[in-house]
């Protein structure tokens, strides 16, 4: 297992229907579960958006400016599918993803680079309001695209995933990982979308296990949230 895609083969093969991203927004009361088979279907979905609508291609470099999100994950998996590099902090990216948060920032660069933009709204839906120009709507963009991908020129384990490290390294070092034990589920507030919290995602995915993503929450909700998710190790 050497690269994403790898990875997620074997876990549709073992177990497809089994849940692996559960998200709660307690701000909002959402609740959002995929399973494996939902996953790989987002995932197939958003890959061909960037290749097949935003030209994006195998070593070019993808910046995610996602709070803490069930997308998180899903872009993160599209861009390894790919062969993109995701780099959170990239000055010069080919491609940018965000939020509601990051339109100020990343509108006024819509015409030189695919700029997508979430919603963060349940179901993964479009903007309630028109978006600045040259900003492309995910919610709009993704139901289009097909529930199956695959790439023209795969990436390979000496691709690199996130700066400095390489596909085949990212995946040694989840499958060493300690986070939980192999088919547990992890409840974490971490941004898997960020450097601190990747290994909440990737770990989880070669292990046979789960996350439970939990955002805008407080002590007593969250031990709830536990409890009922049947928890098994928390990160941090």
């Amino acid at each position: 297992m050497t690269t994403f895609s790898e990875v997620l083969t074997r876990q549709l093969r073992a177990d497809a229907g089994r849940p692996f991203v559960t998200f709660y927004d307690d701000a909002t009361g959402e609740r959002v579960e995929l399973s494996v088979t939902t996953y790989a279907n987002w995932v197939a979905k958003v890959a061909s958006l960037l290749v097949e609508e935003h030209d994006l291609e195998r070593g070019q470099t993808l910046r995610l400016d996602l709070p803490p999100h069930w997308l998180g994950p899903v872009f993160l998996g599209a861009a390894w599918t790919v062969g993109l590099v995701v780099d959170p902090d990239a000055s010069s990216p080919d491609a940018v993803v965000c939020g509601p948060a990051g339109l100020a920032q990343w509108a006024p660069l819509a015409g030189d680079l695919p700029v997508l933009a979430c919603s963060l709204l349940p179901l993964g839906v479009r903007f309630a309001d028109p978006l600045p120009p040259g900003v492309h709507d995910v919610g709009v963009e993704v139901w289009s695209q097909p529930d199956a991908f695959a790439p023209w020129d795969p990436p390979g384990p000496d691709d690199l995933a996130l700066p400095g490290v390489t596909q085949g390294e990212l995946w040694r070092a989840a499958a060493a990982g300690s986070l939980l034990t192999d088919g547990g589920r992890l409840l974490s507030e971490a941004n898997p979308a960020s450097p601190p919290g990747i290994a909440t995602f990737t770990e989880p995915l070669v292990r046979g296990g789960s996350l439970v993503l939990v955002t805008h929450t407080e002590p007593e909700r969250l031990a709830a949230t536990s409890v009922a998710e049947r928890v098994t190790a928390r990160f941090p």
